[in-house]
């Protein structure tokens, strides 16, 4: 788990291929890893990952077939800014709100316009992502922990301080960027618990026996 309060701006160092997925290295920065072990996750871009080497000035880490689908890590290259955050610890202070690492959908960043000494950010999200999102309610974008601002369908707007963006690299954003979106844990709980007794009942979105054939689960 994460908060959602950035704690480094690092960099892609490498990205390797590796047996038909690809292993990530990156720079920390002005991150602190003395106390990171493998095994360890560290979100970046709002992605948690798994620490497999430590060399010192970084980690590397590997990247599913799932993953790199799912996400907008396919745009990262050699030199990318990512946004870093070591996952949080009992005396953690939760700055942001609860985030799980677990990137809902890729979103757009449509437009960008100043305001003052802020930036305010229109983002279109997955449409299946919408119901989700909420007027002041909390959305992790890039592992980022900001407030939502308006709404009007599958877009909303984020207002940026001057302190997020010169900590984090929404400062580089502009329109047509690709985004990860984490929607809000409760929001998701919350649909589950609505099905009542009809979230027992199997639908497409589940493992089905196709699913398990196809993955070599089931045996003919």
């Amino acid at each position: 788990m994460f908060t959602g309060i950035i704690e480094s701006i690092g960099s892609i160092r490498a990205l390797t291929p590796k047996g038909g997925d690809v292993r990530v290295h990156v720079e920390t920065g002005k991150l602190d890893l003395s106390d990171v072990k493998l095994g360890d996750s560290i979100a970046v871009n709002g992605v948690c990952l798994t620490a497999v080497e430590l060399p010192g000035n970084g980690f590397a880490a590997d990247v599913s077939r799932e993953t790199l689908d799912c996400t907008a890590m396919n745009d990262l290259k050699s030199g990318s800014p990512v946004n870093l955050e070591k996952a949080l610890t009992p005396t953690t202070r939760l700055g942001g709100h609860l985030v799980s690492g677990h990137v809902d959908g890729v979103g757009e960043v449509v437009s960008r316009t100043e305001n003052a000494r802020a930036v305010e950010f229109r983002i279109r999200a997955p449409k299946d992502l919408a119901k989700y999102i909420a007027h002041k309610g909390s959305i992790t974008v890039d592992g980022t922990s900001l407030t939502v601002n308006a709404v009007d369908g599958a877009e909303f707007m984020l207002t940026i301080i001057p302190h997020t963006l010169s900590e984090t690299i929404m400062a580089s954003y502009q329109p047509g960027r690709r985004v990860n979106l984490e929607v809000d844990l409760l929001a998701r709980y919350l649909e589950r618990l609505l099905l009542g007794d009809k979230a027992a009942e199997p639908t497409s979105g589940n493992i089905t026996e196709s699913f398990l054939a196809a993955n070599g689960y089931l045996k003919s």
